[in-house]
């Protein structure tokens, strides 16, 4: 927008100063968040923060479901990461991460609600990855 007001010589500093504004929102709202995870953890990077889960020690895992899908993790000390479904579809390993954590929380008594998403979750990636397989052979 700062071409076309250049363009139309429309250029002044309060329009400069309003499609700049404009360009920051947009981008904080649309910058995707960064997921990473290890050996019981897993975290989240926005813009402004990290927000970090202990996948060993989780007690609650929900589906929100709204405008955008969000797999909600809390656990026992107080950490919570909400993130897309999606995420874990893209890439297996944090998925592998997430469902180890989730094995041990389950089998210390932590976690005892949040079957159905987890599971919802693993059939839409073990089905995503067997069509990913099929496609590759050919089949």
């Amino acid at each position: 927008m700062l071409l076309v007001d250049l363009a139309n010589r429309t250029l002044e500093p309060g329009r400069i100063a309003c499609w700049t504004a404009v360009a920051l929102v947009l981008f904080a709202i649309l910058y995707p968040p960064r997921v990473t995870a290890g050996e019981n953890w897993l975290a989240s990077r926005g813009l402004l923060r990290t927000r970090r889960v202990r996948t060993d020690l989780l007690v609650l895992v929900r589906r929100s479901d709204g405008m955008a899908p969000r797999l909600v993790l809390r656990d026992a000390l107080g950490g919570r990461v909400e993130l897309d479904p999606k995420v874990f579809t893209a890439n297996p390993l944090l998925w592998h991460h997430l469902d180890q954590g989730v094995r041990r929380a389950r089998a210390r008594g932590l976690l005892r609600c949040g079957a159905a998403p987890l599971q919802e979750l693993a059939d839409r990636i073990d089905r995503d990855g067997a069509r990913a397989v099929f496609d590759a052979s050919g089949m």
